[in-house]
């Protein structure tokens, strides 16, 4: 793992308090980033010693924009009333007692690679402020709202935080969202908020790669030189503002972007770790000749280069995403569920066979369930109160099922999970220990998240 270059001064300014840093220090953060302790004492027993901590190099968040039906994809309930289990058969997995929608076939062979978590749930039956519970492991500022758009008062998503806490590896960029970031356009707000730097600003936004990687035409804007430029123009530019930025011009982290964005530009690298046309047609058809599946397999690129944190948005299908409240079976079946097979199957056999599952943790989720009940157009409705999640890699135990809904995947009975956390799971994997504190512009030191890493590592 690289080190984190912030001294025990500066994480102190994080933290707020020299008694937060001794409390990352104790907790493994020193050791599990490679913090510099700075004269700092190392505790000999630390929490990160504990099962999965620092596990991960790398995360892939595969968001399901919409709210995924829990009952209809990895929950089925066959024996409750026609109006509740749908149109759908579960089948058998590769893992004795574990039983999947028919229509995930793929992934139902590899259940032994994964953990099902059936038990998330909250009490927020919108969209945005949902979102960004998920994605930053805090409650958004307005909570149970689709009127409230990002700002700056909002908790940093996960990605955004290790951008923070680490320094930049290399010139890619250190998190990175695809195929959009996500909004919907029956809610108010639009944008849902969680998906930036937040009150971290926006230096620690991330890399936004727009488009569809399936498309003939598809290209990274930001990666190679501008047409009409050469690599000795910008080299020469470049000189002329670092002239400029030592007559104390611009700001020192104005500059450290700038030059970042430079680097991005010119360098050959970048440009290969985004290139899909160095990967074999066999490879790329694996995955599905899809938006879906090109973005996962982009995203397997990315993490073997070591980009901390890829998320990877459903993405703008322009029929309300997984927001199925009609025709849901259909959509699912014909839609939805085919190319969300295909890709994460092939993510989590392709990490595997390169040696790189076991480094790098892998999410799929979405910010709430669907309603048991079939409502009159067909479909299901918005329902947080109950859903499932799935985790794989970086330790996860394959072939389990954490938690558990009742008869009509109405609520958890068993293990309830909360969206906080999945994050504070997700920060555990990646050595981040989920009672780290940040500090906001008022520097008060301020918990990463209100949940507790699952006890799914092996």
């Amino acid at each position: 793992m690289r080190s984190l270059e912030l001294t025990a001064t500066e994480l102190g300014r994080l933290s707020g308090s020299r008694r937060c840093v001794l409390q990352a220090s104790s907790l493994g953060l020193l050791s599990g980033l490679g913090l510099r302790s700075s004269g700092v004492a190392r505790a000999e027993t630390v929490a990160g010693a504990q099962a999965g901590f620092n596990r991960a190099k790398s995360c892939i968040l595969v968001f399901m924009w919409g709210g995924p039906s829990h009952i209809d994809t990895w929950d089925p309930k066959p024996d409750a009333p026609q109006e509740i289990r749908g149109h759908f058969k579960p089948i058998s997995t590769n893992v004795s007692g574990i039983q999947i929608s028919e229509h995930f076939p793929k992934l139902a062979k590899l259940a032994d690679q994964y953990t099902i978590v059936r038990s998330v749930n909250h009490d927020d039956p919108a969209h945005l402020s949902s979102v960004h519970h998920l994605m930053t492991g805090r409650h958004a500022p307005e909570k149970k709202s689709d009127a409230a758009p990002p700002s700056r008062r909002d908790w940093p998503h996960i990605g955004s935080t290790l951008m923070k806490l680490r320094p930049p590896a290399g010139i890619l960029p250190q998190f990175v969202m695809m195929p959009w970031t996500v909004l919907h356009p029956a809610a108010p707000g639009g944008t849902a908020p969680g998906q930036n730097g937040g009150l971290l600003g926006p230096g620690y936004d991330p890399f936004v790669l727009k488009g569809d990687p399936n498309a003939s035409n598809f290209e990274v804007p930001g990666i190679g030189v501008p047409v009409g430029l050469t690599l000795e123009h910008l080299q020469s530019r470049r000189a002329l503002l670092d002239l400029v930025d030592g007559q104390g011009v611009q700001a020192p982290a104005y500059a450290r972007q700038r030059d970042r964005a430079l680097d991005l530009v010119a360098a050959p690298q970048a440009r290969e770790a985004f290139d899909l046309s160095q990967e074999t047609p066999a490879t790329r058809e694996r995955y599905g000749r899809h938006i879906h599946g090109q973005c996962l397999l982009l995203a397997r690129r990315l993490v073997e280069r070591d980009v901390p944190l890829v998320c990877v948005n459903w993405h703008n299908d322009g029929a309300n995403f997984w927001d199925s409240h009609g025709d849901v079976f259909n959509r699912l079946k014909n839609d939805l569920m085919p190319p969300a097979d295909n890709g994460f199957s092939a993510l989590l056999q392709d990490l595997q066979e390169r040696g790189r599952l076991e480094d790098t943790l892998v999410v799929w989720v979405g910010e709430f369930g669907r309603a048991p009940r079939i409502n009159t157009s067909v479909g299901r409705d918005h329902f947080p109160y109950c859903y499932s999640a799935v985790l794989a890699g970086a330790g996860i135990r394959g072939g389990q099922l954490y938690g558990k809904s009742d008869a009509r995947g109405a609520a958890p009975i068993l293990d309830p999970v909360s969206p906080a956390d999945l994050a504070a799971t997700m920060y555990h994997a990646l050595g981040v220990p989920a009672d780290f504190h940040l500090a906001d512009r008022q520097d008060r030191p301020l918990r990463l998240t209100e949940g507790q890493p699952l006890p799914l590592f092996g």
